[in-house]
């Protein structure tokens, strides 16, 4: 008898194990446990995601025996393609190390670096021997014969290696959603470049130009048609969703007002880089070196009075500041040196918002102050000089002769400066109970929801040219990288994401360090420690055996 319910309960044992496995084989989950949800794809990558159809090749380079910073920004890399992996079978993955073979190594180097993937020199010092590693923080993302790159590591030149990637981590997912994006959705959004009142040519916008023409269709427009037909041109401007008015220089006629207020009211978005005084570094290149700022007028004062934002007439002086390259020195004896120029103010950013999250500072070039005005419509700042700031009216003499001579630094007390401002919501027309200077077809005294960004200074989008070629946007003489070329990728995206992409800039991610300075400080104790104690407690350990083995037989 009892040997039979030993017989039913095995039964009813592996009768339990088959069921629990046939159901654990149906049934699939996974529970995201950390505080984070580091390892929860955002709603926008996972739509993404579902319309691969076909098979999506992924090579990263970020391969081989790395410190501790990189190995993270590698774990973190292969866990976050690994969740791609579980929502589509289409994703496939090649982890390449591409100095593995020492024979290739230089070819393979030159290479990838011809490509555009410039590779991360780390210097380690932490045993006191220094040594050099290359390292290839990028992937390579291939779907339907187009491949586009992926930068693992954001770079940065005022972070120690541990924020850099942290700061990567943190926008992982964004770089790999984005470039499926690119890949799998078709180019769907239109940008409208203005001319035709002096805006830059498109040879200083060539970068700014490239780099969008990635995600939406670019064409250029312009207002002269407004003289003669104001209707017609608001009509084709209706068809665009974003104009772009880069760094105008001559005044707009109260006709192209209404034709971009009314564009504005039927929800156009747009993207403002305009300016209140006449001074560039060009200005000073002449034989005294020196130029007078003035006032510059565009008409736009009411324009932007109305929406809510002011841009002063005058010029915002910054401590903390870009330099500027000046010939130091006599005759054959002078040298380019990098000066401070404190009207190359750095601006900051705002860490709360995804436009500008995580980014790098961003270079401008004779700022003006910005106020924002009450009205319904929500106003966000995006940039900020440092509160190391002074104002300067106009009209003002500047001279590059000055800038070897130190600052006084009590003058820096007016404190940030707005630099970048975001409008969002409903507008009310500039031309709202006022005479309109042609008649509109379905006038609007009230827009649809839509948004606008300000920015007080056209430089922030001209790259420089050398040699009748176009350089990297926000790149300098010593090839420092801005945040100006990120920064209005990420306006643009956000201005016509429909998608929300761009909001995964903003999730939060804590990666935890150890203290590498504590670490080089207590690091003989901590050895001493774990080579000592195991040896004491062993003896211990021998000690109390031996004496209650002699206890319980003597």
């Amino acid at each position: 008898m009892k040997q039979n319910k030993n017989i039913i309960y095995i039964l009813v044992v592996l009768v339990g194990l088959i069921v629990v496995n046939a159901i654990s084989n149906t049934i699939y989950g996974r529970f995201d446990l950390t505080k984070d949800k580091r390892y929860t794809l955002s709603d926008a990558t996972n739509s993404i995601i579902d319309n691969i159809d076909s098979p999506l090749i992924i090579d990263v380079f970020l391969e081989g025996d790395f410190n501790s910073e990189f190995r993270l920004l590698q774990t973190e890399t292969r866990q976050l393609i690994e969740e791609f992996q579980l929502k589509t079978n289409n994703i496939k993955v090649n982890y390449i190390d591409p100095i593995e073979d020492e024979s290739t190594r230089e070819q393979i180097i030159d290479e990838l670096t011809r490509t555009g993937l410039e590779p991360y020199i780390n210097t380690d010092n932490s045993t006191g021997k220094v040594t050099q590693e290359i390292i290839f923080p990028w992937a390579f993302a291939s779907y339907k014969d187009q491949t586009v790159k992926i930068p693992l590591l954001k770079k940065s030149i005022t972070q120690e290696l541990s924020e850099q990637v942290n700061n990567s981590v943190q926008g992982l997912e964004y770089v790999f959603a984005d470039a499926f994006n690119k890949l799998v959705n078709s180019k769907s959004k239109t940008i409208a470049v203005l001319k035709g009142n002096g805006e830059l040519a498109d040879l200083n916008l060539a970068d700014f130009l490239q780099t969008t023409q990635s995600y939406y269709k670019i064409a250029p427009f312009t207002l002269d048609s407004v003289a003669t037909n104001p209707q017609g041109t608001l009509d084709k401007l209706k068809q665009y969703d974003l104009i772009v008015v880069a760094k105008p220089t001559q005044a707009f006629s109260e006709e192209e007002k209404l034709v971009l207020d009314q564009y504005t009211m039927r929800g156009g978005k747009s993207l403002w880089l305009t300016e209140s005084v006449v001074m560039d570094e060009d200005s000073l290149r002449n034989a005294t070196n020196s130029s007078v700022s003035i006032m510059r007028d565009l008409n736009l004062n009411d324009f932007f009075f109305k929406y809510g934002v002011r841009v002063n007439p005058s010029l915002v002086k910054d401590l903390y500041s870009a330099p500027i390259m000046l010939a130091i020195g006599e005759g054959s004896q002078a040298q380019l040196q990098p000066i401070q120029w404190q009207y190359a103010p750095l601006a900051s950013s705002n860490q709360k918002h995804p436009i500008t999250k995580n980014l790098e500072l961003v270079r401008y070039d004779f700022a003006s102050p910005m106020d924002t005005l009450k009205n319904n419509v929500d106003k966000t700042i995006l940039l900020q000089s440092s509160p190391k700031s002074r104002l300067e009216g106009v009209p003002t003499g500047i001279s590059l002769n000055d800038v070897t001579k130190s600052p006084d630094e009590s003058l820096y007390n007016s404190g940030p400066q707005n630099l970048a401002v975001l409008l969002e919501g409903e507008f009310t027309s500039v031309y709202d109970q006022r005479v309109l200077p042609f008649k509109v077809k379905n006038f609007k005294s009230k827009s649809s929801p839509t948004k606008m960004v300000v920015i007080s200074d056209g430089d922030v989008i001209k790259n420089d040219v050398r040699q009748r070629r176009p350089l990297e946007l926000g790149v300098d003489y010593r090839g420092f990288l801005y945040g100006n070329k990120e920064f209005l990728l990420n306006t643009v995206n956000y201005l016509l994401d429909d998608t929300g992409l761009i909001n995964i800039r903003a999730k939060e991610i804590s990666v935890a360090y150890l203290d590498q300075d504590k670490i080089k400080e207590d690091s003989s104790s901590w050895q001493l420690l774990n080579i000592a104690l195991p040896l004491v407690l062993l003896g211990l350990f021998g000690f109390a055996f031996n004496f209650f083995r002699k206890k319980k037989y003597t």
